[in-house]
């Protein structure tokens, strides 16, 4: 069973009882004021229809004045009669205002409780015409002997009630249609934005996550649905962009590592060759082949180790948390790279301290990669400037250069892994291509930022933010 044919059968059912319990009201009500009415019209009868009966068949002399005597307040159709102490009926009429054929009614030979002057009310069938009820009154007379018993038939009150059983029957009938084909169409109008949001759920099912459902505003309850699916439906494209991106990022780098690691293996396979084919006779021959070998698995081994730092940075653990003095870090990094290329120039601008949170061995690589990033793709006379500072709750370190630069192509792809600007590099001058990639790893787990500054002919600005040690407790 549908959600609409419940709720219009729901509504029909509720409308349906409260139809039901107000006719039933309605009927009760109608019928104890028509008998009350009935139950009058006997007390104002009673006084006529004792003079009329005491007489006989009336007429001048009576005891209780002319017969005629308030002949009005008898309703038609109204029976009484006159019994003795025994119970016997003394005389008992009629009246009728035309000449069909009254009915009588059927009372039974001892009245109920008809004493001392007591007046009893109760009901009666006719003698022949049983669809007939009569309202029949006894009052009990001590002092002359006598009973009177006054009966009004209640036709009038049962075609009364009759017909409005049967108005009300017809009207209930004709409400609960009407009512149910008018709740049925608002139900349908009022589920239709769940259908459309059930059709679009379903074209997203089908892997269209560009739709959206309507309506989508906070003023209905539908509305307000509409903004929590779009909310969880933009939610739910960015996971699946992220994935894809995150799944386009795995394929490039295994692709990327597997041709760098592809190029030392087929070295090492080369000269392994070239050994099994008698370079092994030949001394110098033989130097060679294992110098190149020693230096190819060496620079394999180096792109191995890079690739499972890479990877354990990217596995989200919380790098080791401890004061770090950055100063010092920039003051042994490029100390060691002036010793190891005492040709360049390499300036440094920084303070005597500057203390930050974080990993010291980590931080330690980001200024390396950087200083040795700017020395190796910048020609021999460039100058490199290296500067610390720090700027409101932030420490910014840039490593400077004023070499061929880059396009802005490029600088956009800097921080991917094995991404070479330089497609002309060689690769025992150009490196792993993985050095700015874990910059980028460290800083951004150490809750930073890092930026290149870049033009055509213009050098390169590495920039990186880290929270200082005040700002990061």
């Amino acid at each position: 069973m549908t959600l609409r044919l419940r709720l219009t059968l729901a509504v029909v059912a509720l409308v349906a009882v409260a139809l039901v319990v107000v006719d039933a009201a309605t009927y009760v009500s109608l019928r104890s004021f028509l008998l009350d009415r009935v139950d009058q019209q006997l007390k104002d009868a009673r006084v006529p229809i004792a003079k009329a009966l005491s007489t006989g068949a009336g007429g001048p002399g009576s005891p209780f004045g002319d017969q005629s005597a308030g002949q009005s307040q008898i309703p038609p159709g109204t029976y009484g009669e006159l019994r003795d102490a025994t119970g016997a009926v003394l005389v008992g009429q009629s009246w009728a205002y035309s000449a069909d054929e009254q009915p009588i009614p059927d009372l039974p030979e001892s009245l109920p409780d008809a004493k001392d002057g007591e007046t009893v009310l109760f009901s009666a069938d006719a003698q022949e015409r049983g669809d007939t009820r009569f309202r029949v009154l006894a009052q009990d007379f001590p002092q002359a002997g006598l009973t009177l018993v006054v009966a009004i038939p209640l036709s009038e009150v049962q075609e009364t009630l009759a017909r409005l059983l049967l108005i009300g029957a017809l009207f209930t009938v004709a409400a609960l249609v009407g009512l149910g084909a008018l709740a049925s169409w608002l139900v349908r109008r009022g589920l239709r934005p769940l259908e459309d949001m059930a059709t679009t759920a379903g074209e997203i099912a089908a892997g269209d996550l560009s739709r959206r459902v309507e309506p989508a505003e906070d003023k209905t309850e539908v509305g307000r649905l509409g903004l929590a699916l779009n909310a969880m439906l933009e939610q739910i494209e960015e996971a699946f962009e992220e994935r894809r991106r995150s799944e386009e990022k795995l394929r490039r780098f295994l692709a990327d590592a597997s041709h760098e690691l592809r190029t030392p293996l087929t070295s090492i396979r080369g000269y392994a060759e070239v050994f099994r084919r008698g370079a092994k006779d030949d001394p110098t021959d033989l130097e060679t082949a294992m110098r190149r070998i020693e230096d190819e698995s060496r620079r394999m081994g180096v792109l191995v180790d890079e690739l499972l730092r890479l990877a354990r940075l990217g596995e989200g653990r919380e790098p080791e948390r401890a004061p770090v003095d950055l100063a010092r870090i920039v003051a042994d990094v490029v100390s060691d790279a002036a010793v190891e290329r005492p040709e360049r120039t390499i300036s440094v601008d920084a303070p005597e301290d500057l203390v930050l949170t974080g990993d010291e061995a980590q931080l330690h690589q980001v200024v390396a990669n950087l200083v040795g990033n700017a020395l190796r793709h910048t020609p021999p006379e460039t100058p490199v400037v290296v500067r610390l500072r720090r700027v409101g709750d932030w420490a910014e370190l840039e490593v400077a250069d004023e070499g061929p630069g880059m396009a802005a192509e490029d600088a956009a792809r800097v921080f991917e892994p094995f991404y070479r600007a330089d497609k002309s590099r060689a690769r025992e001058t150009g490196g792993t291509g993985l050095g700015l990639a874990i910059v980028a790893a460290i800083v951004d787990e150490h809750g930073g930022t890092v930026t290149v500054e870049t033009a055509p002919g213009a050098g390169a600005t590495f920039r990186v933010r880290l929270p200082a040690a005040d700002a990061a407790a």
